[in-house]
């Protein structure tokens, strides 16, 4: 085999099938209900364990995602049973926020629009939540006490201003669209203003040269330069991480969304591209781009870098010409039908989750990060799924991000 697979060659492969979608959300659904009452008053954790997910309290950065799951199938459930029961799950989760917030709980980092743009935002638009409401809002206001005048970013994580934290990470671009709903929501432009600052400066500084992307970039506290790159969770700092490229994609899709600024379009194609040209055989990426060169490669996959990128695609697809709409659409059906065939959860007796094979961090030699969630279920891989098969099944969606 050679280096990869042609980006060509993907249009060999066979695209899901609207049955073979209907069928897999509504295996989801399914798995949802099931065990929906081990999740009413507490959250999975991040990263299931030999594919179970044990309960949590709503802390971390991730239960957004499981709230985000439960809206999903209340938008899809097929009788009014089902989606009387999901909702009075998802309204509960959603007060559970409104009190994290509140209490500040948890929520000193960047990623509040992981929290709350799936679970309190989406209460909004689905069913009007004044909850929801006033929750998200709370959530953006906590989020923008990280933006840093200097280098003009909003800071991941650590002690603000911390020489050792004077950074941002790939995976903020998702977490952006909370503030522009802010902003839309209140008529306040602060939102706004500082989610575009944030996206300016990741679009000059996280995309290399040769089109892979930075998982975290330090900022110079003086001068508000790009210092250096770094990896937290790739394989090592010079490596492409297949979830932070799969963030790039998603990331540079809702920028174009909001912003309407050509050059996001051709962010987009660079990033995607690479991601597309790093695949293994299969269209599921292995945890770090820089492995999967054949077939024989034994490392972990990241399940949850397809769905995520099958997102972004089919998000950025809308605003493309005919063409490149056509050809990036294509790409995401053939890439989930692979993720449906080999990676779903198929039957929900044999795990809590939705998608097996995914990747929360791997520890490698090179790289800060702590061991776990190797070939597990993990939450976000699970939420994007749903979502990406939900955007095949209805086009006009209204997203929650």
């Amino acid at each position: 085999m050679e280096k990869w697979i042609k980006t060509d060659v993907i249009m060999q492969y066979p695209e899901v099938t609207e049955e073979e979608i209907k069928k897999a959300l509504s295996v989801c659904i399914s798995g949802v209900l099931k065990y929906l009452d081990d999740f009413t008053d507490k959250f999975p954790y991040a990263a299931s364990v030999d594919n179970f997910y044990r309960p949590c309290e709503n802390k971390g950065w991730t239960t957004g995602f499981y709230t985000g799951e439960l809206w999903l199938s209340y938008e899809n459930a097929q009788n009014d049973a089902d989606k009387k029961r999901i909702l009075e799950v998802a309204e509960a989760h959603v007060r559970s926020f409104y009190d994290r917030v509140e209490k500040e709980i948890d929520v000193d980092h960047h990623d509040m629009g992981f929290l709350y743009s799936p679970s309190c935002v989406a209460a909004y638009k689905l069913t009007g939540s004044e909850t929801g409401k006033k929750a998200a809002i709370k959530a953006a206001d906590m989020l923008i006490r990280r933006f840093q005048s200097v280098g003009e970013f909003i800071q991941a994580w650590g002690k603000m201003g911390a020489e050792d934290n004077y950074r941002f990470i790939i995976d903020c671009l998702l977490n952006l669209p909370l503030l522009y709903w802010a902003s839309m929501e209140t008529g306040d432009e602060k939102y706004r203003d500082i989610a575009e600052k944030h996206i300016h400066t990741a679009m000059n500084n996280v995309i290399r040269e040769d089109d892979s992307t930075w998982h975290t970039v330090f900022m110079d506290q003086k001068t508000g330069a790009f210092h250096h790159g770094a990896t937290c969770q790739g394989y090592k700092d010079g490596s492409a991480w297949a979830r932070g490229q799969a963030w790039g994609i998603y990331g540079c899709a809702v920028a174009y969304k909001y912003t309407k600024r050509s050059e996001y379009i051709d962010y987009f194609k660079r990033v995607c591209m690479y991601f597309l040209k790093h695949l293994p055989s299969d269209l599921v990426p292995m945890w770090d781009l820089s492995f999967g060169e054949t077939d024989k490669d034994t490392e972990p996959r990241d399940s949850s870098s397809a769905v995520i990128a099958c997102c972004g695609m089919l998000e950025m697809s809308k605003y493309m010409n005919e063409e490149d709409s056509g050809y990036f659409t294509a790409v995401a059906k053939r890439i989930l039908k692979s993720v449906i065939d080999g990676y779903a959860v198929r039957d929900v007796n044999t795990s809590n989750g939705r998608l097996l094979h995914g990747t929360y961090s791997k520890k490698s030699p090179y790289n800060t990060c702590t061991p776990e969630g190797v070939d597990e279920c993990v939450l976000w891989g699970d939420y994007y799924y749903m979502e990406a098969l939900n955007r095949l099944l209805n086009p006009d969606w209204n997203i929650y991000w």
